[in-house]
C-alpha cells in the first residue's frame, strides 16, 4: 500500500498560507502592495481588534472586472508575470498570485470592485476557500476587499497571536512603512474607530516622514541623493546629532519595496564612522533603484529580504550617498553686512544716574602720604576714625599739620551706608560670641578627616580612608586602566568594566528594594510601532525595574519615573535602548529581559574611559575589587583585569 499521498486541497491551502499570512499585519501588507500596484492614488486601511476579527482596504485603483474576480482568489494566479523571463524583471510589489488565494482560505472575504469600462461592480464572497456569492454592487471605481475573523478555521494558529493591541501596533507598522515608501500615495489609517495616519500624497519624502513620525524626527534629516555606477540612492538620513541606539529605524527601499538589507545599513554604518558616537546609530528612508534584472526578491516567503546581483556596487552607492550629505550639512547662511558710517552704527547711550553729594574739598591722600614729613616720621601714624557729637562716622588721615576735614552736617548717602555696615559688623559680632563656645565643643568630638574629592559615578560612602592596601596603585594609564602591583604581578584594571561590574551586583540584590526618583519633568520617547508595542507589553517588567512608563498615544511613550542609578539625560537612551531589545527577544523570559536591563543600566551609571579619577578614589576602587574576587568579568563578559607576571616581563626584556 502506498504511504506517499497527495494532500487535500484544503489543507495544501492552509500550509501555503501559513507561509503568507502570518498575522493581521502580513494580510494588511499584502492587501496595501496590490492596491499599490492597481495604480491607486488613494488607499484607506481600516482595523478592528487588531486587525483579528476585522480588516478592510479600500483604493481607488484600477479595479477587478467580472471575469477576472474568481481567478484572482485562485493560488498562483497573476496579472503581473507570464513567462519565465518576467520573474527577472519583477517591476511590480506583487507577482506570485499567492497572496488573496492565501488570505480567503483562513477567514471570510468580500470584495466589492468596478473597472472604469464597467457600470455596474461586482460583489464577490469567499470563506475558507470556497465560494459563497457572486452578485451586482453599486460602487466606486477601485477595489474595497474586508476580512473578516482571521484564523477562523485554524485555532493553533489563533492561539500564536498576540494581544489586540500588539497586532494593531504591528499592523500600524507596516502602514507607515508602506507610506514612506509611497510618498505619492494619500494613505489613512483608521484603529478602532479612529483616524491615526493620514499621508496628503504630496510626493515630498520629508513630507511624509513628518506625517508619519512626527517633528523632531523630520527636523533630523537632511537629503541624500548619490548615483553609483547602475545603483541610484535617493531619500533621507539623519543628522550626526540626531542618533539611536538601534537600527529599527533606518528604512531601506528596493525599487520602492520594503527590505532588510544588511549590505546597506553596513554602508550607512561605514559612513558615519567618523561622525557619530560609538554605540550609536543613524536612522533613515533611503530607496535604492536599480534595473530590475539585477536584484532578486524572490528569495523570501515575505519578500523583505532581497539579493543583489553586486552586493560591492550597491555597498559603495549607500556609503558615498551619505558621506556626500554628511559633508554638504547645515552649511552657515552667508550673511553680507552693508559698509555704514561707524558713527551710524551705534547711538551711544548714557544711562541716567543719580549725584551723590560729596565734601566740598576731597581730600589729597596722595600728597598727605608722600610727604616728607610722613617720609621721615619714624612711626607714621595709621588712618584714624573720629566721631561727632551727632555720631556720624567721618572718614579722616592723621596729618601732623592738617586738621581732620570733615562733611557737611547733613547726612549723606556715604554716612548711611557706612552706618548700616557699622550695624551689620556689631550683629554678626555678637551673633559669633553666642555660638562660639558650642561650635568649639562640637569640633572638638569632630574626627580629624582629610577632605578629599569623591567620584560620583562610584556612588560609595567612606567615612575615612581606608588603610593600607594589601595591593599597590602605581597608577593610571589613558585615563582608563588602572595599574596594580600585587606580589609578583601587575594588574591593568578596567575601571569601567569593573564599576559596571559592581553596580549590575548590587541591582540583582537589591532587585526588590528598588530606589526611585521621580522626574521634574516627564520625559516622552518616541519609539517604532514595533517598539512601542513591546514596551507596552512589558509595562509591569518596568516597573519591577524602576521605571514608571506609561502610555501617550501615537508610538510615543512618557516616563515619570526613573531608578537612582540613571540620570534623567540618560533616561531616553535607556529606554529607547531597551524597546530595541525586546523587539529582538519577545520569546524570552522576564528574569532574562530584567537582567539584560540591570546591565544597561549598570553600563549607564559606570565611570566612564577617560574620565580621570584622584589618587585616593583609585585607592578606593581597588580596595574594593580585590576584596570581590567575583567581580572578574563585566555583564557583558568583557575582562575587568588583565595579569602580566614578573616572569613574562623579564622574558619579555631578555632577562630570562
Amino acid at each position: 500500500m502506498s504511504k506517499i499521498k497527495v494532500l487535500p486541497k484544503e489543507i495544501a491551502e492552509l500550509i501555503a498560507a501559513g507561509e503568507v499570512v502570518e498575522r493581521p499585519a502580513s494580510v494588511i501588507k499584502e492587501l496595501m502592495e496590490n492596491a499599490i500596484d492597481a495604480g491607486s492614488s488613494s488607499v484607506t486601511v481600516e482595523i478592528k481588534n487588531g486587525g483579528i476579527t476585522y480588516i478592510r482596504v479600500t483604493d481607488n485603483g484600477c479595479g477587478i472586472s467580472r471575469e477576472d474576480i474568481r481567478n484572482a482568489f485562485i493560488s498562483h494566479a497573476t496579472s503581473k508575470i507570464s513567462t519565465r523571463d518576467d520573474l527577472y524583471a519583477i517591476g511590480t510589489l506583487g507577482f506570485r498570485g499567492e497572496a488573496l488565494a492565501s488570505i480567503a482560505a483562513v477567514s471570510n472575504v468580500e470584495v466589492l470592485t468596478r473597472t472604469t469600462e464597467e457600470e455596474t461592480g461586482t460583489r464577490y464572497c469567499i470563506s475558507a476557500g470556497e465560494e459563497t456569492l457572486v452578485d451586482d454592487a453599486g460602487c466606486p471605481l477601485g477595489t474595497t476587499i474586508v476580512v473578516r475573523d482571521l484564523f477562523f478555521n485554524t485555532p493553533a494558529r489563533m492561539k500564536f497571536l498576540k494581544k489586540d493591541v500588539s497586532e494593531a501596533n504591528a499592523v500600524a507598522g507596516i502602514v507607515d512603512k508602506i507610506a514612506l515608501s509611497n510618498p505619492d500615495v494619500s494613505i489613512r489609517f483608521i484603529r478602532e474607530g479612529k483616524s491615526a495616519l493620514f499621508t496628503s500624497g504630496s510626493g515630498d519624502l520629508k513630507t511624509a516622514a513628518y506625517e508619519i513620525f512626527g517633528k523632531d524626527f523630520a527636523d533630523g534629516l537632511i537629503e541624500a541623493d548619490y548615483s553609483f555606477e547602475s545603483v541610484k540612492i535617493s531619500g533621507l538620513v539623519s543628522k550626526p546629532t540626531k542618533s539611536r541606539p538601534n537600527r529599527n529605524m533606518q528604512f531601506f527601499f528596493v525599487n520602492g519595496r520594503l527590505v532588510k538589507s544588511g549590505t546597506a545599513s553596513a554602508a550607512l554604518s561605514e559612513a558615519y564612522k567618523n561622525s557619530i558616537m560609538v554605540g550609536k546609530f543613524p536612522y533613515c528612508v533611503l530607496n535604492i533603484t536599480t534595473a530590475p534584472g539585477l536584484v532578486d526578491v524572490n528569495v523570501h516567503p515575505a519578500k523583505i529580504e532581497v539579493r543583489f546581483a553586486n552586493e560591492r556596487t550597491v555597498f559603495s552607492a549607500v556609503y558615498y550617498a551619505a558621506k556626500n550629505a554628511l559633508e554638504h550639512r547645515d552649511e552657515a547662511p552667508k550673511v553680507t553686512i552693508p559698509r555704514t558710517a561707524q558713527t551710524e552704527l551705534f547711538e551711544p547711550v548714557r544711562p541716567k544716574t543719580e549725584q551723590m553729594r560729596l565734601p566740598e574739598k576731597q581730600p589729597d591722600f596722595w600728597n598727605r602720604m608722600s610727604s616728607s614729613e610722613y617720609r621721615s616720621a619714624q612711626q607714621p601714624e595709621r588712618p584714624t576714625y573720629q566721631q561727632s557729637a551727632a555720631r556720624e562716622d567721618i572718614i579722616t588721615v592723621a596729618s601732623p599739620d592738617k586738621k581732620p576735614e570733615t562733611a557737611d552736617s547733613e547726612p549723606s548717602t556715604i554716612q548711611h551706608f557706612l552706618d548700616a555696615q557699622r550695624a551689620k559688623k556689631e550683629e554678626t559680632a555678637a551673633i559669633e560670641a553666642d555660638i562660639r563656645p558650642e561650635l568649639s565643643e562640637k569640633a572638638a568630638t569632630l574626627p580629624d578627616e582629610k577632605p578629599e574629592e569623591t567620584a560620583r559615578a562610584l556612588d560609595t560612602a567612606v567615612d575615612e580612608k581606608p588603610a593600607e592596601l594589601p595591593v599597590t596603585v602605581i597608577g593610571e594609564a589613558f585615563k582608563t586602566y588602572i595599574i596594580v602591583q600585587q606580589g609578583e604581578s601587575i594588574f591593568l584594571v578596567d575601571k569601567h568594566a569593573a564599576h559596571e561590574r559592581m553596580l549590575f551586583n548590587e541591582l540583582v540584590k537589591n532587585d526588590s528594594k528598588r530606589s526611585t526618583q521621580m522626574l521634574l519633568t516627564p520625559i516622552t520617547v518616541t519609539l517604532s510601532k514595533e517598539e512601542y508595542s513591546s514596551v507596552l507589553d512589558n509595562l509591569d517588567m518596568l516597573m519591577q525595574a524602576g521605571f514608571a512608563v506609561e502610555d501617550f498615544g501615537y508610538s510615543v511613550v512618557i516616563v515619570r519615573e526613573c531608578p537612582m542609578e540613571i540620570s534623567a539625560d540618560e533616561v531616553a537612551d535607556v529606554v529607547a535602548e531597551l524597546a530595541g531589545y525586546l523587539v529582538e527577544n519577545r520569546q524570552k523570559l522576564i528574569s532574562e529581559k530584567k537582567e539584560w536591563l540591570f546591565s544597561l543600566m549598570a553600563c549607564k551609571a559606570a565611570i566612564k574611559g577617560g574620565m580621570y579619577t584622584t589618587e585616593y578614589e583609585r585607592e578606593l576602587f581597588i580596595k574594593r575589587l580585590f576584596a570581590s574576587p567575583e567581580i572578574r568579568y563585566c555583564p557583558h563578559g568583557r575582562p575587568v583585569m588583565i595579569e602580566i607576571t614578573r616572569r613574562e616581563l623579564e622574558k619579555n626584556f631578555g632577562r630570562v
